[in-house]
């Protein structure tokens, strides 16, 4: 009988010891233990599926806002196993997240009536576009302007392919514009994607405020947003930089922008980014607000405001939305400004990486998951 009893006992043991380790194991995604992670095991395992094709060192700093509330998860891959890591204080190029930043700034000097959306650009300057079309401060924000992707006199072929932009100066870009400048259509017809427009937008607020980009983005947005570790000068960044990997994961160069920071030049941190993406849903902010409204319909599931794309969801709702990609990071950031819920991701996946188009999806996904709670 007490044989029987102790076999029993020991059984029972040995049965609870097992069962606590399934529920162990079951409270991690690979090296991720989503009870400390902060959010839900769903979106830890949307992560991990999205991330593991990338290389080692490969780093995500994500926010997860959810009514207002952020929560910051950072991943890294290190050797086969994705762990979590305390990044969200880090930098990282944002790329042509930059784009919304500039908008933001000619929002700023419509609120301040220094210039209107429909004015000529040509009036601003003091010297003669290469063109008799005219073109407005909101076609070159929302892509209509017909200007070319990349200036002729920029060829990608014959520049530093690690760092292509950082000899592009204030007198090339004048060259450009003065004589070689050439549309691809008439403006205002056709939404056509274009570094070079939101490059020139840039360089001529900072003309008309008789100022530099940084400058601009200092004093107007980031003191505003208390965004105290953003800059476009990578000689001016505080805090730690995440440093940027190429298609094959070894260290690559960061990308130094001149004439065109205002297509790509911000370093920021996913919390300052959070910092700028809690303001989106203040609708009494004038000059936010009017960067979400619709200024060119791209298609039926798309419209554009300035710099924002303006998504229209299956549940019948809105995103704005933009990404960036440079030689060494990848970006993308959602925002439900209805539900006061966004996602922002920033990575060090080059955007030359064949599967970079994950860090989208991750960012949809992962928006997608909070429309339930």
């Amino acid at each position: 009988m007490k044989a029987s009893i102790y076999k029993l006992t020991l059984a029972l043991g040995l049965l609870f010891f097992i069962s606590c380790s399934n529920a162990q194991t079951t409270t991690a995604v690979n090296g991720m233990d989503f009870r400390e992670s902060g959010i839900e095991k769903e979106q830890l395992e949307l992560i991990y599926n999205k991330v593991k094709s990338f290389p080692n060192n490969t780093q995500l700093s994500i926010a997860v806002i959810q009514n207002k509330e952020i929560t910051y998860v950072g991943v890294k891959r290190v050797k086969d196993t994705i762990r979590l890591v305390d990044n969200y204080q880090d930098a990282f190029e944002i790329g042509s997240i930059t784009k919304v930043f500039t908008a933001t700034l000619l929002a700023n000097l419509v609120q301040d009536e220094q210039v209107k959306l429909d004015d000529n650009i040509q009036d601003y300057l003091d010297f003669k576009l290469n063109t008799e079309e005219e073109i407005t401060f909101q076609q070159l924000a929302n892509h209509t302007s017909g200007l070319p992707r990349l200036p002729s006199n920029l060829n990608l072929l014959l520049v530093d392919q690690d760092n292509p932009y950082k000899d592009y100066n204030r007198e090339k870009l004048t060259t450009y514009l003065t004589d070689a400048m050439k549309l691809n259509q008439k403006p205002g017809i056709k939404n056509e994607y274009s570094n070079l427009g939101a490059g020139i937008l840039g360089f001529e607020l900072a003309l008309i405020s008789n100022s530099t980009y940084e400058e601009l983005l200092q004093e107007k947005i980031f003191s505003r947003y208390a965004m105290t570790n953003s800059t476009s000068k990578r000689d001016q960044l505080k805090p730690n930089l995440i440093k940027g990997q190429n298609t094959e994961g070894e260290v690559t160069s960061n990308w130094d922008f001149e004439a065109l920071a205002g297509g790509g030049a911000i370093f920021s941190t996913v919390e300052d980014l959070s910092k700028f993406g809690l303001a989106q849903f203040n609708k009494e902010n004038a000059e936010l607000a009017l960067t979400h409204q619709p200024t060119f319909k791209i298609n039926e599931n798309m419209s554009i405001g300035l710099g924002w794309h303006v998504l229209k969801r299956k549940n019948g709702g809105e995103l704005i939305w933009h990404n960036g990609g440079t030689g060494g990071y990848t970006s993308s950031m959602a925002l439900d400004v209805e539900h006061n819920n966004g996602i922002i991701i920033l990575s060090n996946v080059s955007a030359f990486h064949p599967q970079m188009g994950n860090m989208d999806q991750l960012c949809f996904g992962l928006i997608n998951t909070l429309d339930n709670n």
